[in-house]
């Protein structure tokens, strides 16, 4: 039996995280300071979980902000009042979440809501009925190669697309964010959804019943877009 754990918390033993993000939004630190330190803390907690005998050490756990928001702008679901700030990735991301007010700009943020019924928030996704999705950047993928470089085999966790669909909400009338499925697997963004790179065994997926169908018709339609070498096991709720 293998040892497994779903992330780590990306704090830091002493708060390193908060205090590395909020010197940098008061200017006190670069964006390459608050990048060593998320390394720092993402090379001590593969560390701690080696020497505690996890077998299955989770990667793109960690985040400067929310996991969910870190996948809305890997796919590129970027809402069209932040197009002023897309030459800057740090700058866009952070101005998702907090809003971004400099000179005569004034973004407002995104909106945050309680993950399920947990105190914990996230940043939700915002959809139009034309939603287009292109692959930024692969943080999945980064953080994965992150480890093998440290020595330590990791497994990614990252929110599949349906999930991430409906985490989020629709901007306009006429249509449900989960039609936009297909577009989101078709395009560049499948190669951040893709998981056939660290499965070893066959995925157990476990579904409400309301979701059953949708994601068999899903399953069905985009197996290729998947990239799933090995059957699922899907159990029922």
């Amino acid at each position: 039996m293998q040892t497994n754990i779903l992330g780590y918390p990306r704090i830091g033993n002493r708060r390193e995280l908060k205090k590395a993000c909020e010197s940098f939004w008061a200017g006190k630190i670069t964006e390459d300071e608050l990048f060593s330190t998320g390394r720092s803390i993402r090379q001590q907690n593969r560390i701690l979980q080696k020497e505690a005998g996890i077998d299955l050490i989770p990667s793109n756990d960690f985040s400067f902000y929310d996991q969910v928001l870190d996948t809305t702008l890997a796919v590129g679901a970027i809402p069209t009042r932040y197009d002023c700030l897309r030459d800057d990735k740090l700058a866009l991301y952070f101005a998702m979440a907090r809003g971004y007010q400099q000179g005569e700009k004034d973004i407002t943020a995104m909106e945050m809501t309680k993950w399920f019924d947990t105190n914990y928030h996230y940043i939700v996704p915002e959809f139009t009925k034309t939603q287009a999705f292109s692959l930024i950047y692969n943080k999945a993928l980064e953080e994965y190669k992150e480890g093998r470089e440290q020595g330590i085999e990791t497994k990614p966790v990252l929110p599949g697309p349906v999930s991430y669909l409906l985490s989020g909400k629709e901007k306009e009338e006429g249509f449900h964010r989960l039609e936009l499925l297909g577009g989101c697997l078709k395009r560049k963004a499948a190669s951040f959804f893709s998981i056939k790179f660290f499965l070893k065994k066959p995925p157990q997926i476990l579904l409400f019943k309301p979701l059953f169908h949708i994601f068999m018709s899903i399953y069905q339609t985009h197996k290729i877009w998947l990239s799933l070498s090995l059957n699922p096991i899907i159990k029922v709720k």
